[in-house]
C-alpha cells in the first residue's frame, strides 16, 4: 500500500531527466564558450596583425596573421561541432522550455545560425585567398568574419539574458500568447550581458594567445616573431581587463531590482543590513556565515551605488526561491578576484613600460603571462556558473522553474556519456593538430605561398596585374 508521504515524495521529486540535462548542459556549454570567445575576438586580432603587415610591409606580421588564420580554422571546425550539439540539446534536454517558449526564442537562434554561416563562408574565402587575392581586398574578408562572430554571440547572449529578464510575451491560463520576438530579442538585460561577455572574450583570447608567446620567450625564443605575437593580443587583453570591472559593476547594479535573490547569494547577505558590508570569502553553513572577512559599508557602495541602501537579505526571500548560495557566492568572487588580479597585472606592465622598463625581459612576468590565459578561462567559467546557478531555481526567472523544464527520460545519462566521449575526442584531436602545426612552423615549414606573404614576393607590376 502506497502511503500519503510516499506519494507526495514521488509527486514532488525532481524529474529523472533533470540531473543528466544539467550535467550535459554544463559540460557542453562550459567547453563551447571558450571556442565562442575565439570566434568573437580572434578575427579582430588577425585583422590588426594582417593590416600591420600590409601597411608596414612587415613580413613577421603577415606570417603571424597567416598562422593565426590556420589556428582559427581548426578552432572553428570543432566549434561548429560543439555548437551543433548545443542547438540539439536545447530541445532534447529542456522540452519544457522550448516546447512552451519556442516561438519567443526562435528569432535569436535563427539569427545565430545565419551569422554562423556567414562567418564560415568568409573564413573559407580568407584562408583560400592567401596568394590568390590582392592584399587590400584579401584583408577585408576579416571584417564580415568579425562582425558575424559578434552578431552570433549577441544572439546567444540574448537568449540567456531573456531567461534572466523574460519579456516579449504574456501568460494567459498557462499558455504563452502575444509573442513579440524582437522585444524578447532586445530585452532589458541583453546589452549589459553582451558587453560583459564580449569584453570577456577579448580577455580570454588575448591572454591565451599572448601566453603562448610568453612560453616561447621563456624557452629562449626572444625574437621579433615572439615579441609581436605577444604584444598585439596583449594590447587587446589589456584594454578588455581595464574596461571589464566597470561593465561588471553596471551589470551588477541591476540585480538589486531584477534578481535580488541572486545579488543576496553573490554578496552572502543572510540579512538586510544598512549599510551592507562587502563579504570576502566565506560560506553559509546551517544558515550562518563562516570564514568570511567583512568590510563595512563597501557592499552597499559596490552593489547599490549608495552609502546606505542595503543589499536585500536572503531572509526576505522564500527558501524555495533561493539559489545554491555557496556555489553562486564563491563563483562570483572567483570571477571578480581573478579579473582584479589580471587588471592589476596589466596596469603594472604598462606603468613599467612608461617608465622605460621592459617586463618582457622579466621571467617572473613571463611566467605570470603564461598563466594569465588559464586564469582568464577560470574567470569566464566562474562568471557563467555565477549567472546560471544564481538564477536558480528558475530556468526563466519568475516564470518557469528548472524542475519544469526537463523531460522525464532517465536514459539521458547514456547521451551524456556519448557526448562526453565526443568532446574528449575533439579536445585531444584539436591539441594534437595544433601541436603538430606549431612543430612544423618552428622547424621552418611554410604554409601557402603568397604574393605579399612572408616568403614569396612578386613585383609591384605583377601585383597590379592580379
Amino acid at each position: 500500500m502506497v502511503t500519503r508521504d510516499a506519494l507526495l515524495q514521488v509527486l514532488t521529486a525532481d524529474p529523472a531527466g533533470l540531473l543528466p540535462a544539467r550535467e550535459q548542459m554544463a559540460m557542453t556549454l562550459g567547453w563551447h564558450i571558450i571556442l565562442a570567445c575565439f570566434g568573437v575576438a580572434f578575427p579582430a586580432m588577425i585583422l590588426v596583425m594582417h593590416s600591420r603587415g600590409i601597411r608596414r610591409d612587415d613580413q613577421v606580421a603577415l606570417g603571424l596573421a597567416q598562422r593565426w588564420s590556420k589556428v582559427a580554422a581548426v578552432l572553428f571546425a570543432i566549434g561548429a561541432v560543439s555548437g551543433t550539439v548545443l542547438s540539439f540539446e536545447m530541445g532534447l534536454l529542456w522540452p519544457g522550455l522550448m516546447g512552451r517558449f519556442g516561438d519567443v526564442l526562435g528569432l535569436p537562434f535563427a539569427v545565430e545560425g545565419l551569422a554562423f554561416f556567414v562567418e564560415a563562408i568568409f573564413l573559407g574565402i580568407y584562408l583560400y585567398g592567401w596568394g590568390r587575392m590582392p592584399p587590400n581586398r584579401h584583408v577585408l574578408m576579416l571584417i564580415p568574419m568579425a562582425i558575424s562572430g559578434v552578431v552570433g554571440t549577441f544572439s546567444v547572449i540574448a537568449v540567456n539574458a531573456w531567461m534572466n529578464n523574460p519579456t516579449g510575451f504574456r501568460m494567459v491560463n498557462g499558455e504563452v500568447t502575444d509573442v513579440q520576438p524582437w522585444r524578447a530579442f532586445f530585452n532589458d538585460g541583453v546589452w549589459g550581458q553582451f558587453a560583459h561577455m564580449w569584453v570577456g572574450a577579448f580577455m580570454v583570447v588575448g591572454f591565451l594567445v599572448s601566453g603562448v608567446y610568453a612560453v616561447g620567450m621563456l624557452r629562449g625564443r626572444v625574437d621579433a616573431h615572439h615579441r609581436l605575437g605577444f604584444s598585439v593580443p596583449f594590447v587587446f587583453a589589456s584594454a578588455a581587463a581595464l574596461v571589464q570591472p566597470f561593465i561588471g559593476h553596471l551589470l551588477g547594479l541591476r540585480l538589486g531590482g531584477t534578481q535580488p535573490s541572486k545579488l543576496a547569494a553573490f554578496e552572502l547577505a543572510t540579512t538586510t543590513e544598512s549599510p551592507s558590508p562587502l563579504r570576502l570569502g566565506g560560506v553559509l553553513v546551517d544558515g550562518q556565515v563562516r570564514g568570511a572577512i567583512d568590510i563595512p559599508l563597501l557592499g552597499s557602495i559596490i552593489s547599490r551605488n549608495s552609502f546606505t541602501t542595503p543589499v536585500q537579505g536572503l531572509d526576505t526571500i522564500p527558501v524555495a526561491d533561493q539559489p545554491p548560495v555557496n556555489i553562486a557566492h564563491l563563483a562570483f568572487q572567483s570571477m571578480v578576484g581573478i579579473g582584479t588580479l589580471l587588471a592589476l597585472a596589466v596596469v603594472l606592465f604598462w606603468w613599467t613600460r612608461w617608465r622605460d622598463r621592459d617586463l618582457l625581459e622579466n621571467r617572473w612576468f613571463l611566467r605570470f603571462s603564461a598563466a594569465a590565459g588559464p586564469l582568464a578561462i577560470i574567470a569566464l567559467e566562474a562568471g557563467w556558473i555565477a549567472t546560471e546557478v544564481g538564477r536558480q531555481p528558475w530556468t526563466v526567472f519568475g516564470v518557469l522553474r528548472t524542475t519544469e523544464a526537463p523531460g522525464s527520460n532517465s536514459g539521458l545519462w547514456w547521451l551524456f556519456g556519448v557526448t562526453f566521449l565526443v568532446y574528449a575526442a575533439m579536445t585531444v584531436g584539436a591539441y594534437v593538430v595544433l601541436r603538430s602545426m606549431a612543430r612544423r612552423w618552428r622547424s621552418g615549414e611554410l604554409d601557402l605561398p603568397s604574393p605579399y606573404g612572408p616568403q614569396a614576393r612578386l613585383s609591384d607590376t605583377q601585383r597590379t596585374d592580379r
